[in-house]
């Protein structure tokens, strides 16, 4: 296959995408608004595990896929910025999960009294540190033959490809348009880590919730899910609650140095939209966007599935 294809969006979305694609042989060129290192993807806390996307069963067998990818690079952590690490999902079950995620994800478990004072499952995920993982994907692509070019679209009809890949996430309100895709705002505190080393997401009685994940060189502390926010400025009040979250859960949180903050915009959408659709002149664009808050956890299932709508396999 020779066909040019030009990903719009250079997220972990993109990017994996345009991996896919790449070395499956097809020439690609990926366009960014922003580097890899400013765009939404890089604020994430990056735990692998579903949350806010639907449909619900696509997005499990999506994240399966991608599960078995990362256990594969989390082999050279330091390099893919991809490790498995130990952790409890507060406020879930084993029973809920059995059906899906208890037979593929290795030592799934009910957590104990010692690990987290409420229900919860116990599981050795993986866990991504995207400062260093998205630089890994924008190298891989190039030496398979990609090309990241910066530039700012106003209309996917720029695109002057046969093949275009829509992986612009929020941006596909506008350039789709598409009204449905809203900002869900999320807030993160970055610590020095105090010497934790095991993850915890937890739902207070209140809704509220509280995340740490520990990250080499810090520890990332959240978090918030405002619908329909799109303020990119931190929230000094909200901090102070997120750090005063996790500190009831770890007390050596509380006096951790703060080493800066982060605020993201995941973009919702009632359902994940990763569809072919034909247009004038026999070009094709593929829409791969709207992954809420699961973008990392489902990239590379995905990205194989929007490539095969790109460049289907010859008979």
């Amino acid at each position: 296959m020779n066909n040019d294809v030009i990903v719009v969006g250079g997220g972990v979305v993109g990017l994996t995408t345009a991996v896919v694609l790449a070395e499956r042989g097809v020439r690609v060129r990926v366009w960014t608004r922003d580097p890899a290192e400013r765009t939404t993807s890089a604020v994430a806390g990056a735990l692998w595990w579903p949350y806010r996307i639907e449909p619900v069963a696509r997005a499990r067998e999506w994240a399966l896929r991608s599960l078995d990818v990362y256990e594969e690079l989390a082999g050279d952590p330091e390099v893919t910025g991809v490790r498995l690490v130990e952790g409890v999902l507060g406020e879930a079950d084993l029973d809920r999960a059995e059906s899906w995620a208890a037979s593929r994800v290795p030592g799934l478990r009910a957590s104990t009294p010692g690990e987290y004072a409420g229900s919860g499952l116990w599981a050795r995920l993986p866990l991504v540190d995207m400062l260093t993982h998205l630089p890994w994907l924008r190298e891989r692509l190039v030496k398979a033959g990609g090309v990241v070019e910066e530039r700012t679209v106003a209309g996917l009809s720029e695109a002057d490809a046969p093949v275009v890949v829509n992986c612009t996430g929020l941006g596909a309100r506008e350039l789709v348009p598409d009204a449905s895709v809203r900002p869900v705002r999320g807030q993160l505190v970055v610590v020095e880590n105090p010497g934790i080393r095991t993850w915890l997401v937890s739902t207070g009685p209140d809704g509220e919730m509280a995340y740490f994940f520990p990250q080499p060189g810090r520890l990332l502390l959240g978090g918030t899910a405002d619908e329909d926010a799109w303020s990119l400025r931190p929230d000094p009040a909200v901090a102070e609650a997120i750090v005063r979250r996790c500190a009831a859960l770890r007390p050596e949180i509380a006096g951790a140095r703060v080493l800066g903050h982060r605020v993201g915009l995941r973009p919702v959408r009632d359902a994940v939209r990763l569809e072919r659709e034909v247009l004038h002149g026999e070009r094709v664009l593929v829409h791969n966007y709207g992954h809420g808050g699961a973008g990392v956890t489902v990239a590379w299932g995905c990205a194989e599935e929007a490539a095969g709508l790109a460049c289907p396999a010859p008979l």
